[in-house]
């Protein structure tokens, strides 16, 4: 199946789970509701809402699928993906709406406790209310795992969360019923943070991705290990992977090879390892490549030398793009260092102390480095 099938594909599947979810929340908003109203219980009418804002949350996933599914444009050459991060950041400021508005009332409720009625209706509507979310629960999982989805994933999560919410509602009817002690209130109040932990939860990751997150890191290792169980490949260095939406990656590295070997063979190599990692990943692959000097005992030494430099500094540096310019006075060593974010050392401070260290070896060794920083959250 092409790219372009599989995105439509999952935006179908994914649309449908959204009109689903949205049929049913609606159809439990309108009895909790009514029963709430008639039980004039604030617990029942705060899992009303709860319903509510889930019914709301399927309408933007259902949306948030529709419009992600839609080809790349001039405009948006990586697509429209991103778009289903969007529609949950907007579904998760609704949530935390409804949860600080549920909150207010149910502490008006506390502070002015009313009287509960027809309990036993109410017990029968939140019992049902617990067999539907289990079975849309089942429902986001099963189709949230088929097509991938992270948006499904979390709203299966979100049904357990609410079975959760709707049975302490059903504790609160049933002491009301039989030992007649009114905890309403603080249960509605339970719910509302339930609510506004969910929203909180919701925002954060969803959030996460469009301000830049660190790739999954078992990603970033398959993807290495692909390349370098090539024949040829020496080293991996400057990688990056890009997020364009759920399941759309980009992804760019450098990878060494011999400076000796023809250039021709290393190219069809490097060609077959972007289709493959396309192909077993999902993932499209730009892969520059980067000559390394080999058959140079001069270089295979100093190369050593500096390693044992940088492992002396701090053994999580590393180095790559190695190359040396000999002088009649002195040799530079040109190399790019990696450091983690927040690395205590700026660069010139870096540079400083690796050519310090090179010199107590043999004073004719300078440093020219590049220090870079790793953003696949390996170090």
């Amino acid at each position: 199946m092409s790219e372009a099938s599989n995105i439509k594909s999952r935006a179908r599947a994914g649309a449908v789970a959204g009109l689903v979810g949205m049929g049913c929340n609606l159809l439990l908003f309108g009895a909790k509701l009514a029963v709430g109203a008639a039980a004039h219980s604030i617990a029942v009418t705060a899992d009303a809402f709860n319903n509510l804002s889930d019914a709301g949350s399927s309408l933007v996933t259902m949306v948030g699928f529709k419009m992600s599914g839609k080809p790349a444009d001039r405009e948006h050459p990586f697509g429209h993906g991103r778009i289903e991060y969007i529609s949950g950041l907007i579904v998760s400021f609704v949530i935390l709406l409804v949860g600080f508005e549920l909150l207010t009332s149910s502490v008006g409720k506390i502070l002015h406790p009313e009287a509960l009625q027809g309990g036993g209706a109410a017990i029968a509507v939140l019992l049902g209310s617990i067999a539907v979310k289990l079975g849309m629960g089942l429902y986001y999982r099963r189709v949230g795992k088929r097509i991938g989805s992270a948006a499904l994933m979390a709203a299966m999560t979100d049904c357990v969360s609410d079975m959760a919410a709707t049975a302490a509602v059903v504790v609160s009817v049933l002491v009301h019923l039989l030992l007649h002690i009114n905890i309403d209130g603080i249960i509605g109040t339970l719910v509302a943070i339930l609510i506004l932990i969910a929203g909180v939860k919701s925002a954060s990751e969803t959030l996460s991705p469009l301000l830049g997150q660190a790739p999954d890191p078992a990603l970033v290792q398959k993807i290495r290990d692909m390349v370098l169980s090539s024949d040829g490949i020496l080293g991996v260095h400057d990688l990056l992977v890009h997020n364009y939406g759920p399941d759309r990656c980009i992804a760019s590295l450098h990878a060494e090879v011999p400076a000796e070997a023809d250039i021709l063979e290393s190219h069809d190599r490097i060609d077959r390892i972007e289709r493959e990692i396309e192909a077993q990943l999902g993932v499209r692959t730009v892969i520059h490549m980067d000559p390394v000097q080999t058959d140079s005992p001069r270089v295979t030494e100093l190369h050593r030398l500096t390693a044992e430099v940088l492992r002396t500094i701090d053994p999580q540096l590393t180095f790559h793009d190695f190359r040396i310019v000999d002088g009649s006075s002195h040799t530079n060593l040109i190399f790019d260092v990696l450091v983690p974010h927040h690395y205590a050392m700026d660069a010139s401070a870096l540079t400083e102390c690796i050519e310090s260290e090179l010199q107590k070896r043999d004073r004719r060794l300078y440093a020219v480095v590049t220090v870079d920083t790793c953003y696949t959250g390996e170090m």
